[in-house]
């Protein structure tokens, strides 16, 4: 049963294809959270605009991530395209009347991908107040986050105080929530770095609509070690790869128990993977034959957005003075 005192809100940005870790890591616990929480989960297509893109793979890339998250289970959500709801956009301005450039100039994405590159988009400098607005539009109370995005709800919350003391209480001043441990998949290739859907090309990302024998390549291909030992098999910090193939079994329901070799752990891990993901390819096979009804859901859901949306827009617009 849904509590409608509480609100979860989680966007996904269209940057590349979902993987195996976007549904150990996202999807699942997303899925599982729907009976304790009024559930928001939208594509950020809005953020996919602020690094250069080609349109129609963008259009592409959306319709297959909404598809792929009603084929994850999340039916019981509202499931929404932030460009459908237009007060993102319009309290992202405000908020942008709120911030100071010296907050902007101190965020990572901007100091990473754009500080000092003549080409850089002028959204990916502002877009942390698109993000604050996604935020603050729902009022949630808390905003589980993890450490890469932590910096964008502190100054969240930080622009929620400052409009609120130089115009009235608008906002929910949302807390910074440490969500529970998830799965945590790393790539096959690299184990110290994360599987990422803006790198679901590559041969140490799992996509989500890999088939079988995709799948299997790619572990097969995983990086080990040289150890060959009884107990070569076993999660160690100074055994990564090993211990990331391991974490990626257990999260899929396989088991190591009796596997004393790589050879024999690739097996298993290919053989949990393909058992996990085809149920989630069965049914995105069924929605993308029947593309009206995922418009359907995802129209429903930016409706009752709007509606939720309107009121924290409009007393936001009639504070700062318009």
């Amino acid at each position: 049963m849904n509590h409608p005192d509480r609100r979860n809100l989680s966007l996904l940005t269209p940057s590349g294809h979902l993987t195996l870790g976007n549904l150990l890591g996202a999807l699942r616990p997303m899925a599982r959270g729907q009976h304790e929480a009024d559930c928001f989960y939208g594509i950020s297509d809005l953020h996919a605009l602020t690094t250069p893109h080609e349109p129609t793979r963008l259009r592409d890339t959306v319709r297959e991530m909404a598809t792929l998250l009603l084929a994850a289970g999340l039916d019981e959500s509202t499931l929404f395209l932030q460009s459908r709801v237009p007060a993102h956009a319009q309290l992202a301005y405000l908020l942008e009347c709120t911030a100071y450039t010296g907050e902007l100039n101190r965020m990572i994405q901007f100091k990473e991908k754009g500080r000092g590159v003549d080409s850089t988009r002028v959204s990916l400098y502002t877009y942390p107040a698109l993000m604050a607005a996604d935020i603050l539009l729902y009022r949630p109370q808390q905003v589980p986050v993890g450490a890469d995005q932590r910096q964008h709800v502190e100054l969240t919350r930080d622009l929620a105080i400052r409009f609120n003391n130089a115009y009235g209480p608008v906002f929910t001043v949302p807390e910074v929530a440490v969500p529970a441990a998830g799965a945590r998949v790393m790539r096959l290739d690299d184990a110290t770095r994360k599987m990422g859907k803006s790198d679901a090309s590559a041969a140490g990302v799992i996509a989500l609509l890999d088939p079988p024998d995709v799948v299997r390549r790619k572990v097969a291909r995983a990086v080990t070690d040289s150890d060959t030992g009884p107990d070569a098999v076993r999660s160690d910090p100074a055994k990564p790869g090993v211990t990331n193939l391991l974490e990626i079994l257990t999260a899929c329901g396989g088991s190591a128990e009796g596997i004393t070799t790589y050879g024999a752990l690739k097996r298993a891990v290919t053989d949990a993977v393909v058992a996990e993901l085809e149920p989630l390819q069965k049914r995105y096979a069924e929605l993308a034959a029947d593309p009206a009804h995922v418009d359907g859901v995802f129209r429903a859901g930016a409706e009752r957005c709007r509606a939720v949306t309107a009121p924290v827009l409009a007393a936001a617009e009639a504070a700062i003075g318009l």
